[in-house]
């Protein structure tokens, strides 16, 4: 009807987890990465909700609750601090944090990555839900996260449906998300 509100845009947190992006030292690349792949893919109305903070389990711990519990984002993807340096403790913030993992996410992207890049079985990311939002890990070098985004981007409309989270609609662009028939 022509009288309806226009939907709520669907929230997604945008975290860069860095020490040096958060301290200023440098500009963060992988964020804006981010919300191009997603402003390509979702057609959808969605608006972000970003973060730059620094590799500390309590703090990345915090913003993800924050962020799904507080300000409602359906997905949260983190970029950065998922190598195996002492300071890349974003794995095991997010396993604090959810209440269900879905490790499929994560070996699909490191299986998608390692065609192209070696080093990519040193890669950590994991994902999982916390209530209605579903977080995901991805690595800090922009270079990777359209094809890590891409890799798992088929599954996530859908697994937000499952959660009780906002129907995303897909541009062409995106890659094909799948939802069974009558889903």
């Amino acid at each position: 009807m022509a009288n309806d509100p226009a939907p709520s845009p669907c929230l997604i947190g945008i975290v860069t987890v860095s020490d040096r992006a958060s301290a200023g030292v440098y500009e963060d690349k992988s964020g804006p990465a981010i919300r191009e792949v997603l402003t390509r893919w979702i057609a959808s109305p969605w608006q972000e909700v970003v973060r730059v903070i620094a590799d500390e389990q309590p703090l990345i711990e915090a913003t993800l609750r924050e962020l799904a519990d507080t300000v409602g984002c359906a997905l949260i993807v983190t970029t950065g601090g998922t190598g195996p340096a002492p300071r890349d403790v974003t794995p095991e913030a997010t396993m604090a944090v959810c209440e269900r993992l879905l490790p499929g996410f994560g070996e699909h992207m490191r299986a998608v990555s390692m065609r192209t890049v070696k080093t990519a079985i040193l890669s950590r990311q994991i994902a999982g839900t916390r209530g209605a939002s579903l977080i995901i890990n991805l690595p800090g070098k922009p270079a990777a996260i359209e094809e890590c985004l891409g890799a798992v981007f088929p599954a996530i409309p859908y697994c937000i449906d499952l959660i009780g989270g906002p129907r995303l609609q897909c541009t062409p662009d995106a890659p094909a998300a799948f939802r069974p028939q009558g889903a």
